[in-house]
């Protein structure tokens, strides 16, 4: 009975031994294929039947043929027929050609050519011949001559109002350091704008 018992034991042992080098071949066999990128070989037996070569336009038309197990035709490359020989002529046809625009937006596809006038008339109409214009005129002397006063020699003191300033300044006197008194008369008076070199008559005005 011991004996009997010795053998199942290795008889179990040995199953055991033969699953798990079979379990580490297929774990081994998996690792290998994930990490390392190795295909499988497919079995002569289960390799599809020949098929006959789909044309290549339906091809190219119905790209959704490969998702359905369908094998994808092989187009013959067409590099052989293209002719590598630079033509002259037409690269000088190309260059000369001009873009002439048709008064549309070409980044919209529903613009039309806008309706443009046609001129009646001169856009401006003529001004003759331009006259060149001379200096501006210098500015009108601001002083106010209101009065007089006459010395027993014979000289006179001229009265004179600059804004809210009053002034006494007798002939050759300087006014607001610009205004030189020339000549008082009775009745009016000469003044010299300095800087302009302009001389004007000031009038006496009456209170």
């Amino acid at each position: 009975m011991a004996l009997k018992v010795g053998s199942e034991d290795k008889k179990k042992v040995a199953v055991a031994a033969a699953l798990a080098a079979v379990v580490l071949f297929l774990v081994g066999k998996m690792v290998v294929q994930n990490f390392f990128g190795g295909t499988p070989t497919p079995p002569a037996a289960s390799a599809p039947a020949a098929e006959a070569p789909v044309p290549a336009s339906n091809t190219l038309q119905n790209p959704t043929s490969a998702s359905n197990g369908h094998q994808a035709a092989k187009v013959a490359s067409s590099l052989s027929r293209l002719d590598p020989t630079l033509h002259p002529e037409w690269m000088a046809e190309a260059e000369s050609l001009e873009y002439t625009g048709k008064g549309r937006n070409i980044f919209s596809m529903f613009s039309t050519a806008p309706v443009i006038e046609a001129v009646k008339g001169p856009i401006r109409p003529s001004m003759g011949p331009v006259v060149p214009a001379g200096p501006p005129p210098p500015p009108p002397i601001d002083l106010k001559f209101f009065g007089y006063e006459a010395n027993k020699g014979g000289a006179r003191k001229a009265f004179l109002l600059h804004g809210d300033d009053v002034f006494i300044a007798s002939e050759g006197d300087v006014v607001d350091h610009r205004y030189k008194v020339v000549k008082i008369a009775p009745f009016s008076m000469q003044v010299e704008d300095l800087p302009y070199h302009n001389t004007q008559t000031l009038p006496l005005i009456q209170n």
